[in-house]
């Protein structure tokens, strides 16, 4: 099906590197929408929803929501979904209900925690975890490893004050969690007929990082071109024979997060696997990212999907299915 009129929506404000990121991926994909033979322009959110009014009035057969951030701010984005589905627009991604049980890390921890899927200790206050060797501070609702960097794992009797300390810094809730020393992965989730397919399994390697360097995907290691991290953690998607049981486990623990989450369209699933070879799940992405060296294309492209490909997959599976529920 070609020749529908399909807008990317986005709301990056251009300030920071990710959301650089993200224009050019809004960009991206405007390009690669009229590739496919379909018309499509970029709408910037802005602050209010008269641009929300005025994408409504232009009658798209489709959204292509790459809302990330609503003026810097991860928070806001996750109601944007719903503000679509009020306005009678089919949208590519996530619904409103795995919008809103995504928004905050705490709220997703508390969701597997009482499915009983293993995620790391974490505490609001930072309190109750004053017993653990190392917690990593991160923020409650900012996604893209806003405001992670080296001095955001500290032993875990510094956890309150951390936490106290960041917020009166960047000014949004932080919690803390136990820090899982080892191996990192990302498993990217494709909706296709219906069915959830889990793409090929991404490790994140630490190259040349010494005991003074926690190996953590920091700001810096995802956005900073030329910074240490940016330069020295390449992903790998190729793995050993005795690696098949823990990428088994990855496996059905994504496709857990995507049930109970609600999940749809795409999404990713981030993990932390110990030295015992016990896998952890940190959070669920409902809105990971889609640039063209991004992770996602890049597992997909591990499929034989290229970016087009990838793209026209996204549009088919929000095409066929029925309007999202609020």
């Amino acid at each position: 099906m070609s020749d529908l009129f399909i807008p990317v929506l986005h709301g990056a404000t251009g300030r920071r590197p990710d959301e650089i990121d993200t224009l050019r991926t809004a960009e991206a994909v405007r390009d690669a929408l009229r590739r496919l033979g379909h018309r499509s322009r970029l709408i910037a959110l802005g602050t209010s929803g008269a641009r929300l009014d005025f994408l409504a009035s232009r009658y798209p057969d489709l959204v292509f929501n790459l809302v990330e951030a609503v003026d810097g701010l991860a928070a806001p984005a996750a109601a944007i979904p719903e503000a679509l589905t009020r306005r009678g627009l089919r949208y590519t991604g996530c619904g409103p209900v795995a919008s809103r049980r995504c928004l905050s890390k705490i709220a997703q921890k508390e969701r597997m925690t009482h499915a009983g899927l293993p995620t790391p200790r974490w505490c609001r206050t930072g309190r109750h975890l004053a017993d653990c060797r190392q917690v990593i501070v991160k923020s409650t609702t900012e996604h893209a490893s806003i405001g992670i960097d080296q001095t955001s794992v500290v032993p875990g009797i510094r956890a309150a004050e951390t936490i106290a300390a960041r917020l009166a810094r960047h000014g949004d809730a932080h919690f803390a969690e136990a820090y899982v020393e080892g191996r990192e992965f990302a498993l990217s989730l494709l909706e296709a007929g219906g069915e959830v397919r889990v793409l090929p399994p991404a490790e994140t390697l630490f190259v040349g990082y010494g005991a003074d360097r926690f190996r953590i995907v920091d700001y810096d290691a995802k956005w900073v071109d030329g910074s240490h991290a940016f330069e020295n953690t390449p992903r790998r998607f190729d793995f050993p024979p005795e690696d098949g049981g823990l990428l088994a486990e990855l496996d059905r623990l994504a496709r857990a997060c995507w049930a109970l989450f609600d999940l749809a369209g795409y999404a990713r699933v981030d993990f932390r696997v110990d030295d015992a070879g016990q896998p952890w799940i940190l959070e669920v992405n409902t809105n990971p990212c889609l640039a063209p060296d991004a992770g996602f294309v890049a597992a997909a492209a591990r499929m034989g999907l290229g970016f087009d490909d990838l793209i026209c997959q996204i549009v088919a599976e929000a095409l066929s299915q029925p309007s999202k529920a609020a």
